[in-house]
């Protein structure tokens, strides 16, 4: 049992480096046209609602929470999505 929870452990980390790796240092961004041309759609904090979607559910900007706190001056209409496209 206990080197089933070993090797199941080590395989989670391996597979989770990666991912962790790729994303984008948190950087802060003076306008949407420099987020934009990073995050193509945007950023949010987790649980964020867009309020610019009307209707559609909005699943094209990305959750990162650290990159969203450094450009909460970005987020006009306060939803929790800084730099979403319409």
């Amino acid at each position: 049992m206990t080197r089933t929870l070993v090797l199941a452990a080590a395989l989670s980390a391996l597979i989770a480096a990666p991912a962790q790796a790729a994303l984008p240092k948190p950087v802060k961004y003076q306008n949407c046209a420099a987020l934009n041309a990073v995050y193509q759609h945007g950023v949010a904090k987790a649980g964020a609602t867009d309020k610019v979607s009307r209707g559609k559910p909005v699943t094209t900007f990305l959750v990162y929470p650290d990159t969203y706190r450094k450009n909460t001056h970005l987020d006009r209409d306060k939803d929790g999505v800084a730099c979403e496209k319409k």
